[in-house]
């Protein structure tokens, strides 16, 4: 269940002053966890041979959906198999390019791609969005937008308790799925 976690439950139960169980602050962290994939789309964590149908762009390169990219199982062309070296090659910023001065062509659905992908552990700043999430989750009612005991008052700020920061949405951007319009 661990590698569920986009981040490390020790270092929000620290923030929190919480033990690293509890099961309400692993609620929350599961929750932002679980909200960050759906947002970006993936899963962040490595993916062993996931195949996906790719449009051809009629240009030299395209980009796989998921970075980083960690291995190219097959490259299949309108049912032809492409040899990597030979036709194509790959970088693990997942950029797909076709050799030889040729092009993918400009067709629907014309490219089937087995690949590998994902980060080993993840990204800081992906930590550090899904950690703010989760601790705004464990200690802002749902709902509530400002709260007075005695003579003492504070308000939260809507980016705070809908989860949309300006970091979040900056992460989620820079991890979410490509299309063939992000080339």
């Amino acid at each position: 269940m661990a590698d569920e976690y986009l981040a490390d439950p020790a270092e929000l139960a620290a923030k929190l002053g919480r033990e690293a169980d509890d099961p309400r602050l692993l609620y929350a962290l599961l929750s932002a966890s679980r909200r960050f994939r759906g947002q970006v789309g993936h899963s962040v964590i490595p993916v062993t041979t996931e195949t996906v149908t790719l449009d051809g762009n009629g240009r030299e390169s395209l980009l796989l959906p998921v970075w980083p990219t960690t291995a190219v199982q097959s490259v299949e062309l309108e049912g032809v198999e492409l040899v990597e070296g030979t036709d194509y090659d790959w970088s693990d910023a997942g950029m797909l390019r076709r050799l030889g001065c040729r092009v993918w062509p400009d067709k629907l659905r014309c490219l089937q791609v087995g690949y590998s992908h994902g980060f080993a552990t993840s990204p800081e700043d992906i930590q550090e969005v899904v950690l703010e999430r989760a601790e705004a989750a464990f200690t802002i009612p749902v709902g509530v937008q400002s709260k007075a005991v005695g003579g003492q008052s504070v308000t939260f700020g809507a980016q705070a308790a809908s989860g949309s920061t300006e970091a979040w949405t900056k992460c989620v951007a820079r991890h979410a799925v490509r299309t063939a319009a992000d080339v």
